[in-house]
């Protein structure tokens, strides 16, 4: 090829305009970005000149896009498209090679990039990590870990956590314990769901070393979509104490768990706390709490600066009761 033809194709590049998906809204506004989700009534629009931008589904009027979606009408089934066209007001065409299809944008639940081998899957989740090393008269290491992420498909949610806590000071170990869970969600309509679950605590240093629950029972999923989430369950749960002398405790009990948490500032900061409450039905101890509360600021996409509070009680033990605040603050990942 010449020269003068490579710089025409150059040329020719250059003024072409970058392929951007479109919004047209009802009160005349026209947006350009990226479509990153429809969910929960609000459709994330990732623009250049304000980031991500929230937009009321029933305040948009059409839109197109060049990107291969995945376009799903209710909760569990979906259409793959290859791209969407504008349509008429409240209408938009899904292409599909020589047969699309124009479908009413009040129909639509989701919008999402469609998943290799599961179309649907959403995977979200979170690491932090917190360190404090001090070197001084008195010398003490602090690790806080914790992990959270959750998998959806149809009508199931995979939901897993887990944490480690360290602390010494002059080489003795004043704090030594881990916990992980594990729970599967079974949706039977769109907000409620069944919940069965799994979690297990070991505890190096207190009086009160294994805890094992295992626990079912119904919950309600208020809202679930791209700026935060919050449910509730109920659970009957049956749990087995071990202590560090050998001695053994087990009753059922009734709980209540919670999760929440709600993006703010164009989704730089999330708030969140989640947590359990349980009244157990025999006499082994009064109520048991265990919860946290905290705030992420988004340093970058992925990474991110915590501050969180966590508090764990379990009153009327055998012999004491457990009584624990702890407050963090470090940085993670998330996705």
């Amino acid at each position: 090829m010449s020269p003068r033809a490579l710089l025409c194709v150059a040329l020719a590049a250059a003024c072409t305009p970058a392929l951007a998906d479109t919004v047209w809204m009802k009160n005349g506004d026209k947006l350009s970005g990226k479509i990153k989700v429809f969910d929960g009534g609000k459709l994330l629009l990732e623009t250049p000149y304000g980031g991500s931008i929230a937009l009321d589904w029933k305040q948009v009027k059409t839109l197109e896009s060049d990107q291969e979606l995945l376009v799903k009408q209710d909760a569990y089934t979906g259409e793959k498209a290859k791209s969407l066209h504008a349509a008429d007001n409240g209408k938009v065409t899904l292409a599909n090679g020589e047969t699309p299809r124009t479908v009413e944008l009040a129909s639509i639940q989701q919008i999402m990039k469609p998943k290799p081998v599961v179309e649907d899957l959403t995977w979200k989740g979170n690491v932090d990590l917190a360190l404090d090393y001090k070197r001084a008269e008195t010398n003490s290491d602090d690790y806080d870990i914790d992990f959270k992420t959750t998998a959806r498909h149809g009508r199931w949610r995979h939901q897993a956590e887990g944490e480690y806590n360290r602390e010494s000071k002059d080489d003795v170990t004043t704090t030594n314990n881990w916990s992980a869970e594990y729970a599967l969600d079974r949706f039977i309509t769109e907000k409620w769901f069944w919940q069965g679950r799994l979690e297990y605590k070991r505890d190096h240093i207190e009086d009160l070393a294994r805890q094992r629950t295992v626990g079912t029972g119904p919950g309600y999923q208020f809202w679930d979509n791209e700026l935060g989430a919050f449910s509730l369950g109920s659970l009957i749960n049956r749990t087995d104490y071990e202590y560090a002398d050998g001695g053994k405790d087990n009753f059922y009990s009734l709980a209540m768990k919670w999760d929440y948490n709600r993006y703010l500032i164009g989704k730089r900061v999330e708030f969140f706390t989640n947590g359990e409450v349980g009244k157990p039905l025999g006499g082994v101890a009064e109520y048991a709490l265990d919860a946290e509360v905290g705030l992420r600021y988004k340093v970058t996409e992925w990474a991110s600066l915590n501050l969180k509070a966590e508090k764990d009680i379990i009153s009327g033990t055998r012999d004491s009761d457990l009584d624990k605040t702890r407050y963090t603050a470090g940085f993670g990942v998330a996705w």
